[in-house]
């Protein structure tokens, strides 16, 4: 089911704040000293064969500093951190922005975001390009010229009703990779964005995903505030999810009369862009064949939808409004349905019907929790290793257990096999070729090294050592 969204939901039209210039890091502030691979395929060629030179960047940390190191390869060697890497500010989330440039971002928690952008220069050395602040943020992604940050957050006192109720509003930073600029939206209701669905709940975006000359979002429902209570009672379901008291701490703080919880765990719905920013009316994907989209951990809500190779769209939900239960002073809705995996095929706006995984029925049966994007039509998948039992067990749960899913045999998942006994992965993977390179850590006192996981075997083996604390991330920039 699709539908286009209310006009009802887009109450408070999107006010795009000035422009802002940021200093680059760089001596020269034109572009020319960076590669400028937009068509770049990534077998190392461009749109007329004309080579280009990469290099693998790896993300790692030395007593709590963080360093960009080059690799000729992720498959075998060692490199160090000493003598060969650049320290960087301490990114929170790392972003490949095709093969131009390397972002980190840091979340700060409440308070504004900050960030920075990488390159090779002609000669292969890691270079500093420009630095942002910008709006809070919980998840990203890229959009054309732009890195893309969205979060959801309580807006201006200016929007607030006849009787003083605040409303939740989406932040949207773009940030500009080719000059340094950014810009933010910041007015835009998130109450009652899925109107037809979720009527009168705030929502939140996990995950964003640019393929098919579009952007998908997964939209999570997160219960009704104060502002949503009040201005459409009708999606009021019971009074009796509504607290009787404040209660909750952190973004997870409630008060009297609002609704903590969804009353709808047992949807996904994504969001999907077709113009040049969230400021339009998107198309929602709909389905009720499985939970919302994402992996959760605290206050974190983890990205579970990928593009493959070829374009289509795999969402991953892990049930996890099976693990909510009532609290002290509200009742909730718990959900019922299993982990599984939908798609939306390429170019389309809506879940094909014919497409449905219970990840719950194959391989060791156990939900998922976080995921990503291997290669071609294969996905790594981390998984709660006691089954749906750890996804009510919070901070304490066994996610332990990582496997293979090769969304064109939905019969299956293939098991790691390869990695140390005390192996525990430090970083977010990356794939290419067949390969998912995995980050791990020891506790023998070994350096982490990656290991290199044939995605169509499960088969680990061990790869390049990096003499640091712990990795975060690879990717590859040109140069």
């Amino acid at each position: 089911m699709k539908q286009k969204l209310s006009t009802l939901a887009l109450a408070a039209l999107v006010s795009l704040m000035a422009t802002s210039v940021l200093t680059a890091c760089d001596d020269d502030d034109d572009d020319d000293d960076a590669a400028t691979t937009d068509d770049t395929t990534v077998d190392g060629t461009d749109s007329d064969d004309t080579t280009v030179n990469t290099k693998y960047v790896v993300v790692t940390t030395v007593d709590d500093a963080s360093y960009l190191v080059t690799a000729e390869s992720l498959s075998t060697g060692t490199v160090s951190v000493s003598g060969n890497g650049l320290e960087v500010i301490s990114g929170t989330y790392w972003v490949f922005k095709d093969l131009n440039y390397v972002f980190a971002l840091i979340y700060n928690k409440g308070s504004d975001g900050t960030g920075a952008s990488y390159y090779l220069d002609s000669d292969a050395a890691l270079t500093n390009k420009y630095q942002y602040t910008f709006g809070r943020i919980t998840t990203y992604g890229t959009w054309g010229d732009y890195v893309v940050t969205a979060s959801t957050s309580s807006g201006a006192e200016t929007l607030a009703d006849a009787d003083g109720n605040i409303p939740y509003v989406f932040i949207f930073n773009y940030l500009n990779s080719n000059d340094g600029t950014y810009s933010i939206e910041d007015t835009q209701l998130a109450e009652n964005y899925l109107s037809t669905y979720c009527y009168g709940e705030r929502v939140s975006f996990s995950g964003i995903v640019e393929a098919n000359d579009m952007v998908y979002t997964s939209v999570i429902p997160m219960g009704m505030s104060a502002y949503g209570v009040a201005n459409f009672p009708d999606g009021i379901l019971s009074s009796d999810y509504q607290a009787t008291a404040d209660g909750g701490s952190g973004s997870g703080a409630y008060t009297a009369g609002t609704i903590p919880y969804t009353q709808y765990p047992d949807q996904a719905n994504v969001a999907i862009f077709t113009g040049s920013s969230f400021n339009e009316t998107p198309i929602i994907a709909h389905t009720e064949k499985m939970g919302y989209a994402c992996g959760r951990y605290r206050s974190q809500y983890y990205q579970t939808i990928w593009a493959a190779d070829n374009g289509d769209i795999y969402v991953f939900s892990p049930g996890y409004g099976r693990s909510v239960t009532d609290g002290d002073d509200y009742k909730v809705v718990t959900g019922t349905l299993p982990s599984a995996v939908m798609r939306i095929k390429a170019g389309e706006t809506d879940f094909d019907s014919s497409y449905y995984v219970n990840l719950e029925t194959i391989g060791s049966q156990h939900p998922v929790f976080r995921c990503w994007h291997a290669t071609g039509n294969y996905f790594f998948l981390q998984l709660y290793a006691d089954g749906v039992d750890g996804i009510s067990a919070g901070t304490s749960a066994d996610v332990s257990e990582y496997v293979i899913f090769n969304a064109d045999d939905q019969t299956t998942t293939i098991a790691i096999t390869g990695l140390p006994d005390d192996a525990s992965v430090s970083g977010t993977p990356y794939g290419e070729d067949g390969i998912m390179y995995l980050p791990v850590s020891v506790t023998t006192g070994d350096y982490p090294a990656f290991y290199a996981i044939d995605v169509t075997t499960g088969v680990a083996t061990k790869g390049l050592t990096v003499e640091c604390d712990e990795i975060e991330t690879a990717g590859k920039l040109s140069y």
